[in-house]
């Protein structure tokens, strides 16, 4: 796509939009015969994936943060014992403390999804064997219980017609 196009000068057909009697018709009510319709810039698409749960997304900005703090630690730890700094030895000590922190913090991210998708269920598609397996069992419980309830009604009809008879 050429600037001109961008722009929309006047002589040159922007692809994609109208043209002709079809760029009259659909130009909107109040607009003059020969203007044409600017094309949308951002378009929406859906989701691939699911957003993830607040608690683990909070769990892992707080990771990509202390990460990216551990790393420029270390580069600067590096930097300080290229130039022989008295502070090489504190950076360095410190970097490996904040190394622990970081893998810390990723675990948390870890342990956080798996609280989750263990109290939350997984969404999934088609529905997971878990749901498939609880469906049946309620079922099988419904069945029990419906069968018990016909032979109670059962029992409760017939209780005293045969000693009446």
């Amino acid at each position: 796509m050429d600037t001109e196009e961008r722009r929309g000068a006047p002589g040159v057909p922007v692809a994609g939009a109208p043209q002709g009697a079809a760029a009259a018709a659909d130009a909107s009510p109040g607009a003059p015969a020969g203007a044409e319709i600017p094309r949308q810039l951002w378009v929406e698409e859906p989701a691939i994936r699911r957003r993830m749960p607040d608690p683990v997304r909070t769990a892992a900005v707080r990771a990509v943060l202390i990460m990216s703090l551990t790393i420029i630690q270390a580069v600067v730890a590096f930097l300080c014992t290229l130039a022989g700094s008295w502070l090489a030895f504190p950076m360095v000590l410190s970097g490996v403390g904040c190394t622990v922190v970081a893998t810390w913090s990723v675990l948390d991210v870890w342990v956080t999804r798996q609280v989750w998708n263990q109290r939350h269920g997984v969404v999934s598609v088609p529905s997971s064997t878990a749901r498939r397996m609880r469906r049946e069992r309620r079922a099988a419980r419904r069945a029990g219980r419906a069968r018990v309830r016909k032979e109670d009604r059962i029992r409760r009809r017939g209780e005293g017609r045969l000693s009446r008879a």
